[in-house]
């Protein structure tokens, strides 16, 4: 039943712990929060931050609509990680079981063109024409974007600073030609490119290759990036895994990532020797 005396808004919930944070930021807004998981997606902790809760496919975007329909949100946020691997499965039709209104913007708009922005634009205009206008994923979570500058208490080293200098440029291409969000550097090498594997596994592949440590990552999004889906983030568990393989530094953008929890995020990076720096587009 919808409540007129809030503002509604729909959330289509993806994994991690990024739509959380956007159901507690708009609750304290005072928005009342309807939340569409995503099956075998969603964090089991999501359900009891949101006013109504309601579990559909990741390609039923007909459930999703009906559903943002009947609780009364004209507006909604889409968040949260999807595996693109599934993308690329021989059987990712049958894994995804679209809907009828699935099929038909997989056939019209997604057949032979899978890219992150193609998914998005016609995932917002199919909300669009259905009365849902889908808005920048961060509007309630503007405390958790990063800053710029040392973001925490350990500054960046001469060799560090040197490696944020060489890889940023590198970076803001990687990203423009959207083949990933991160990479990895040390000396002026670039030990790792991320592409659809994602930051965990760049991490790895990164510790694996540079056995000396003290390598950095950088993380960011394109300037053009579409702020209504896919921004980059880091969490508590990126802290852990880049300390566990080598890496010293971070260096994201500025008002271009998220952190996940960002008081958790720089403690851990604190706690861990982890450098944290923000980095302003313009450099």
């Amino acid at each position: 039943m919808k409540n007129t005396d809030k503002p509604t808004l729909g959330i289509i919930a993806g994994n991690g712990i990024l739509p959380v944070l956007v159901a507690r930021g708009a609750k304290s807004s005072g928005y009342r929060v309807c939340c569409v998981g995503l099956k075998d997606q969603f964090s089991p902790d999501l359900p009891q931050e949101c006013d109504v809760f309601a579990v559909a496919g990741m390609a039923r975007i007909g459930r999703w609509i009906r559903l943002l329909h009947k609780w009364g949100a004209s507006d909604a946020v889409m968040v949260g990680g999807v595996g693109k691997k599934i993308m690329h499965d021989p059987f990712r039709m049958l894994r995804m079981m679209p809907d009828v209104r699935g099929l038909i913007l997989w056939y019209r708009r997604l057949r032979h063109d899978r890219r992150d922005a193609t998914v998005l634009a016609a995932i917002a205009d199919e909300l669009q024409i259905s009365g849902v206008t889908l808005i920048d994923s961060t509007t309630h979570i503007q405390q958790h974007l990063a800053g710029s500058g040392v973001l925490g208490t350990v500054t960046p080293t001469a060799l560090q600073s040197a490696d944020i200098e060489f890889g940023w440029p590198l970076l803001t291409q990687t990203v423009a030609l959207h083949i990933g969000q991160s990479i990895a550097v040390r000396e002026g090498d670039v030990l790792a490119v991320e592409a659809i594997e994602g930051t965990e596994a760049l991490i790895d592949r990164a510790g694996e290759l540079c056995k000396t440590k003290g390598w950095t990552l950088l993380k960011t999004a394109a300037t053009d990036h579409d702020m209504r889906a896919d921004v980059p983030s880091i969490g508590v568990k990126t802290i852990e895994q880049v300390a566990d393989a080598g890496c010293r530094c971070i260096a994201i953008g500025s008002k271009r990532v998220i952190l996940l929890d960002a008081t958790a995020v720089i403690a851990a990076a604190n706690n861990a020797g982890v450098t944290l720096v923000g980095v302003a587009e313009a450099r």
